[in-house]
C-alpha cells in the first residue's frame, strides 16, 4: 500500500466539545481517548479521519487550511450547519458558488455547490 492521508488535525481550545459539534452536524461518527481528543470518523470509517486536539494557541487569523463539504442539497447542508451555532463568514468573495461558514471557534469551512449545479 502507497502514501494515504489518514487524518486532518484541528488544533482547538477544547477538543471534546468541538470535536463533538463536528461529529453532530456531520451526522458521523465519534471517539473521545482519554486524554479528551477527538476522532470523528466518515461513516464508512475510511480515512482521513478529523482529529480535534487540545492546542494552546487560540484563533488569531484566517485558517490556511480549511475544509470543503458538498451535499446534494447545498441549501440543506448550510441551514444544518447555521442550525447547530456556525457562522456566516464574509472574506470579501464576491457572490461565489460556495458559501463559507465557520465552527464554534471560528474556524472557517465551506460548503459547495452540487456537483449537479
Amino acid at each position: 500500500m502507497g502514501l494515504e492521508l489518514e487524518a486532518i488535525v484541528l488544533d482547538c481550545q477544547d477538543a471534546t466539545t468541538l470535536g463533538r459539534w463536528w461529529a453532530e452536524v456531520l451526522q458521523w461518527p465519534y471517539e473521545i481517548d482519554d486524554d479528551g481528543f477527538v476522532s470523528v470518523f466518515q461513516p464508512d470509517r475510511r480515512p482521513p479521519l478529523l482529529f480535534f486536539m487540545n492546542g494552546p494557541d487560540p484563533k488569531t487569523a484566517k485558517n490556511r487550511l480549511h475544509l470543503d463539504f458538498r451535499d446534494d442539497d447545498q441549501q440543506a447542508l448550510v441551514h444544518r450547519f447555521l442550525a447547530h451555532g456556525a457562522t456566516r463568514v464574509d472574506l470579501g468573495q464576491g457572490d461565489p458558488s460556495w458559501v463559507v461558514l465557520a465552527d464554534p471557534e471560528a474556524n472557517e469551512f465551506c460548503v459547495l455547490a452540487s456537483r449537479a449545479d
